[in-house]
């Protein structure tokens, strides 16, 4: 049950699809996505279609090489086969990036969720315990991670579909105390595409955000029971399934209340889903709503952890971090790797408190420029993969991407587009600010440590 890497093969097929359910839909879906509707209003629906395709063919790109190669490190480690180890060693270090400092935002968000019900509590006691519970789960062995983040995510996977169900009855029928609201909310604030064509695009460059985390199966390959059946399986019922939420979702929230007031954002007891909530005579909707989004919050967490974990592993193996973070427990988990990654979340988690420092502005920027660059590394990647295979006379791999590379090459255009985009947002330009700084510093790193890395067999 064990791989060459001495990670240990207990992950079930319906732990990975949970696993990339729990590192995708974070807390922003509750709360309402107020900026991409601010910019495209009731049109926002059809943005996250549109980016639903893109996440799935990106899903879809790694389960077909992560059948093939199913290492630790996933995408990072195939990079490294397949575009160089300057490739390997940028996606890796970003990735790990990236997810540290989502993992800090995700542990002060459930600190200020449990602030809803005791104001008077200092932020640092609630993180801290979040980040002890955390850790631990990691630190235990995989099975039991799965296990937890199974249920994590399955709150927050009923929460969406008591919504949908509640929402299409209000919309319907009505509730008891309240009359069916019709879809009139499309079109009576200015129409459908209140903003034209620009907002629509511009509504995109920030949903994409929300799919982020799509990537987290690929990364469980090393770990699952059966990789070649099982990630290939997940990894499309992740992407459906979180596409299916997230439409029929935020098309109830644009249904059931006014766009113009939707994109002014709120607070856990303003949000969407505790009006509909209300709506049905459910008591105490906004305790319930701030149950669910402190779940997701630590589901988020939870699983980015264990992201960052297994990539600072993949890491080690290839002489790019200190071996140290490379060395595995009695269990099978490199409880190292999770140290080191755990620093990185203390330090993240504190900038992040010191909202008014340009410093958490810094590693925002960081992030979106870094996942933007991480993805289309990975489509980059999967057309090197399948051209060198065809190449070396290599069997195809056993999953397919449709349409490749067509597809490939248009999601590779539309996600150079949004990085692009990003200059002429004014709340996304630290993008640029931050990443190019960032990929400058991680390419003098690479410099130096390259003349001891171990390349792949």
């Amino acid at each position: 049950m064990d791989n060459e890497s001495g990670l240990q093969r207990r992950l079930t097929g319906r732990q990975l699809t949970m696993i990339g359910l729990g590192g995708a839909i974070g807390t922003g879906l509750f709360l309402g996505s107020s900026l991409a509707i601010s910019q495209a209003g009731p049109a926002t629906i059809l943005a996250y279609l549109i980016c639903a395709g893109v996440a799935l063919v990106i899903g879809w790109s790694l389960a077909e090489m992560v059948v093939v190669h199913p290492e630790a490190g996933a995408f990072g480690v195939i990079a490294h086969r397949y575009l160089g180890p300057w490739a390997g060693f940028v996606v890796r270090w970003t990735y790990w990036t990236i997810q540290v400092i989502a993992i800090g935002g995700e542990v002060i968000a459930a600190g200020i969720y449990v602030q809803f019900w005791w104001p008077s509590l200092p932020l640092w006691v609630p993180v801290t315990v979040f980040s002890v519970v955390v850790l631990a789960v990691n630190a235990a062995a995989v099975k039991l991670f799965g296990e937890v983040e199974y249920w994590f995510a399955m709150v927050k996977v009923v929460a969406i579909i008591v919504f949908i169900l509640l929402g299409v009855v209000l919309i319907t029928v009505g509730l008891p105390g309240a009359e069916a609201t019709g879809v009139s909310n499309l079109t009576a604030h200015d129409g459908f595409l209140p903003n034209g064509m620009s907002g629509l695009f511009l509504a995109m460059v920030f949903v994409l955000f929300s799919y982020i985390g799509t990537e987290a199966v690929s990364m469980t390959a090393a770990e699952s029971e059966n990789p070649e059946r099982d990630i290939p399986r997940a990894a499309r019922r992740m992407v459906t399934r979180l596409s299916l939420f997230y439409v029929l979702a935020i098309a109830i929230v644009l249904i059931v209340v006014p766009w113009t007031v939707t994109a002014q954002g709120g607070t856990v007891t303003e949000s969407p889903f505790v009006t509909v909530f209300s709506a049905a005579g459910i008591p105490a909707a906004a305790t319930i709503m701030n149950f669910v989004v402190l779940t997701a919050a630590l589901s988020s967490a939870n699983t980015n952890l264990y992201l960052t974990t297994r990539m600072m592993h993949s890491l080690a193996a290839n002489g790019y971090a200190p071996a140290w973070t490379g060395r595995l427990s009695s269990s099978g988990v490199p409880r190292n790797a999770l140290t080191l990654s755990a620093l990185g979340l203390a330090l993240a988690a504190i900038i992040s408190a010191a909202s008014e420092s340009g410093a958490y502005l810094a590693l925002f920027g960081v992030s979106v420029f870094g996942a933007l660059v991480v993805w289309l590394l990975i489509m980059v990647t999967h057309h090197a993969f399948r051209r060198t295979r065809a190449a070396q006379g290599l069997p195809p791999s056993p999953v397919r991407l449709w349409g490749a590379p067509v597809t490939s090459v248009v999601v590779m255009l539309f996600l150079a587009a949004v990085l692009i985009s990003t200059l002429f947002i004014e709340d996304l330009r630290p993008a640029w600010w931050a990443g190019i700084p960032f990929f400058v510093i991680l390419s003098v790193a690479y410099a130096v440590t390259s003349r001891r890395a171990k390349t792949p067999a």
